[in-house]
């Protein structure tokens, strides 16, 4: 075999080599995108689960979902979402047709647990409230509330009210999992996630005072100033007993009021000292005198003429 005919068969086994590669990088493109433009089955709620509810199989159904849009944790059948003699249970509320995923659900085995839910180095504080200081029912979990004490001081005899955390999201609110069974046991309490330090003045405050929360705007910052509010400043005033940084608005006054604490009084420019007036010299007395049908006046004592 000369050299001219190993030069062409090696370039054959090439250009070969090369077109199985591209043939084969179509055929398996064609068959990922024919695999996610189909559809599979997931597991969803067919009833609303709330806190520490007991997965079963007649409270999951399986509906047909797209495969390039599955979430991620998701369950495509019953084995793998209810292992034979391993119990699940709902970490938070799943509503109805809702996915049901692992990051909301308790681990194969394993009792509805919280701390599955907390960030790394959060803690999960719970205190006790009532419906009032709850807010009459309307916090949820995932809200975000503001947690305010009030108290009075040793010795003292007036009650003040400070704002002991800001921005505290709500793990879970009136409901405690403690049941052998995973059920959810109803008590006056909330759970919050917090920082360990935090965690710390919320079992000193509950001791101290009473814990009242505050609703807050999802997404609102945190407020820089804060006031500590006494039995003084239980009155009606545009101003209030507190100290608003300038500037300040307060409900309709605003730019009046914006206006009365910023902009200073202009302070009124010294008068300059007037000299007095001289009084004017008495006027001399006049002697008038007629000669026939001509007068003429005289001053006394000068020389008029």
């Amino acid at each position: 075999m000369n050299r001219q005919t190993m030069i062409a068969l090696a370039v054959a086994v090439v250009l070969g080599l090369f077109a199985v590669f591209i043939a084969n990088s179509y055929i398996s493109g064609r068959e990922q995108k024919a695999d996610l433009t189909g559809t599979t089955k997931v597991a969803v709620a067919a009833v609303p689960l709330a806190y520490g509810t007991d997965i079963t199989p007649d409270k999951i159904k399986f509906v047909d979902y797209p495969k390039a849009s599955l979430p991620p944790g998701s369950f495509t059948n019953a084995a793998q979402l209810l292992p034979e003699g391993k119990k699940r249970f709902a970490l938070m509320t799943i509503s109805i047709n809702e996915p049901v995923l692992a990051s909301k659900i308790s681990g194969e085995g394993q009792g509805a647990s919280i701390a599955a839910l907390l960030p790394e180095g959060m803690r999960a504080a719970t205190v006790r409230i009532n419906d009032v200081s709850g807010v009459a029912g309307f916090i949820q979990p995932n809200d975000s509330v503001d947690v305010l004490i009030t108290r009075t001081p040793p010795g003292g005899n007036q009650q003040f009210t400070d704002v002991l955390l800001q921005n505290v999201r709500v793990i879970a609110i009136d409901q405690e999992a403690k049941n052998s069974d995973g059920t959810p046991k109803l008590a006056r309490t909330a759970t919050f996630e917090v920082s360990p330090i935090d965690a710390q003045k919320l079992a000193l405050a509950q001791e101290a005072g009473n814990l009242s929360l505050v609703l807050r705007k999802p997404g609102e910052a945190n407020n820089p100033v804060v006031e500590t509010v006494s039995n003084n400043d239980l009155r009606y005033n545009m101003y209030g007993g507190a100290r608003y940084p300038a500037p300040a608005s307060v409900g309709n006054y605003g730019a009046a009021l914006t206006e009365a604490i910023t902009v200073p009084k202009p302070t009124p420019a010294p008068r300059r000292a007037v000299a007095p007036k001289k009084k004017a010299a008495p006027e001399k007395p006049k002697v008038e005198v007629f000669r026939g049908t001509q007068s003429n006046e005289y001053k006394v004592g000068g020389y008029g003429g």
